[in-house]
């Protein structure tokens, strides 16, 4: 027996109220270009919306004019989705608790993950979002998740609680040095001011 291999999200959909919230939120205040729109092809009393997140996968919502917001939080419970993370810079986290504060959006606070920072807040319908910012560039040619990988052996072989900053930066390192050829023998760490 084989396994179905994925190579990445293709989509996500999300159930969503009429049209017009849907684009106020994922457009208006994400930023996410509307770049498409059908009805529900298995369903005629929906709209299908699909918005551009910026990392070339699209975020589906299906609309129906007869449903409201509703901003109760949406359940959590097994089997539910618990949030959707979705990336943005260092420079625009930096902005985000001014820019939901001032469209009267209650949010979390900027929260400290070690390897990345965080604030939560719910869209129109009470679903979780997370604004998500790496505080680390992956080498070219590594991935995000290689430097996950690698940050955790690090952080696990020093008996270290959760993934800091230098768990990261040694994992870089290593993986700096193994992607990358060098001529020198010695790719030691060197004090060239000592002598």
């Amino acid at each position: 027996m084989e396994k179905i291999q994925t190579q990445g999200i293709h989509h996500i959909t999300l159930v969503g109220a009429d049209r017009q919230t849907s684009i106020d939120f994922w457009e208006g205040v994400l930023g996410m270009p509307f770049v498409f729109e059908q009805p529900n092809l298995d369903d005629a009393n929906q709209s299908h919306l699909y918005f551009d997140p910026g990392d070339g996968r699209l975020i589906t919502i299906f609309t129906n004019e007869d449903r409201k917001p509703d901003p109760e939080p949406a359940p959590q419970t097994i089997g539910c989705v618990h949030h959707l993370a979705l990336d943005v810079s260092q420079a625009t986290f930096r902005q985000v608790a001014e820019r939901l504060e001032e469209r009267g959006i209650e949010h979390s606070g900027p929260k400290d993950r070690g390897f990345m920072d965080s604030i939560y807040f719910r869209d129109p319908l009470g679903f979780l979002i997370e604004l998500a910012s790496y505080r680390f560039v992956p080498p070219a040619g590594v991935l995000i998740g290689e430097v996950m990988l690698e940050a955790h052996r690090i952080r696990v072989a020093r008996g270290d609680y959760n993934i800091q900053e230098i768990h990261l930066a040694d994992a870089i390192e290593k993986l700096t040095r193994e992607t990358r050829r060098s001529l020198s023998d010695d790719r030691e760490p060197k004090n060239p001011y000592k002598r």
